[in-house]
């Protein structure tokens, strides 16, 4: 068996994000990315993530899909509007938080990112929560929980409680994709609304 080529660009970003010492100057070294060659061809804006002052939450999600890339912020499109609703009706503000996702590029007809591109961008998202330092982190999908819990940790078996994670709390639910591909008595919707119940109520509890 071969050994196996590390990607040198997952090192560099990190490095790179690293290097950054605020939310501005790291989104302007975000913004200027080109490490997937497909996705900087293809986009055409780079969704850096809603960053308001001082946020509760830090909400993670997949990548941008079309409305976003057009729009340039992320959780504009059906899901987003549907994340809105569910996040106002747990008594969460969508203001409070900020939204981000693990790739900051649209996939072409958003497909789901390959291992090698969200390998590459974490490096961006890591120096975000970093930088932002909230007091609890909520996934929303399978590609955000594989950041945050590694690619062995089911959806099923990490919802429904708190988790020690980089020195700060986790929340793992459903992306509003699925919530929708499941209609409004699927399962994944319900999941969701449960989720951001308790993230509410965790917040409340600090």
């Amino acid at each position: 068996m071969s050994p196996r080529v590390l990607d040198p660009a997952v090192g560099s970003i990190a490095a790179t994000a690293a290097a950054n010492p605020d939310l501005v100057t790291l989104a302007s070294a975000v913004r200027s990315c080109t490490a997937c060659a497909e996705l900087a061809a293809s986009r055409t804006t780079v969704v850096v993530g809603d960053l308001p002052p001082q946020p509760r939450l830090v909400v993670v999600g997949e990548a941008p899909g079309a409305n976003e890339d057009l729009v340039g912020r992320p959780f504009v499109g059906k899901g987003g509007q549907l994340l809105d609703e569910l996040m106002a009706a747990a008594g969460l503000a969508r203001e409070d938080a900020a939204v981000l996702n693990v790739l900051k590029c649209r996939p072409p007809a958003n497909r789901t990112p390959t291992r090698a591109e969200a390998a590459r961008c974490v490096g961006w998202l890591d120096r975000q929560v970093e930088l932002i330092d909230p007091p609890l982190v909520l996934t929303l999908g399978r590609t955000a929980l594989t950041w945050a819990l590694g690619a062995r940790v089911t959806l099923e078996s990490a919802r429904g409680c708190i988790h020690d994670w980089r020195g700060r709390r986790l929340v793992v639910s459903y992306h509003p994709a699925a919530a929708i591909r499941f209609g409004p008595n699927g399962a994944p919707r319900a999941a969701l609304e449960a989720d951001l119940r308790y993230v509410a109520a965790a917040l409340s509890c600090p």
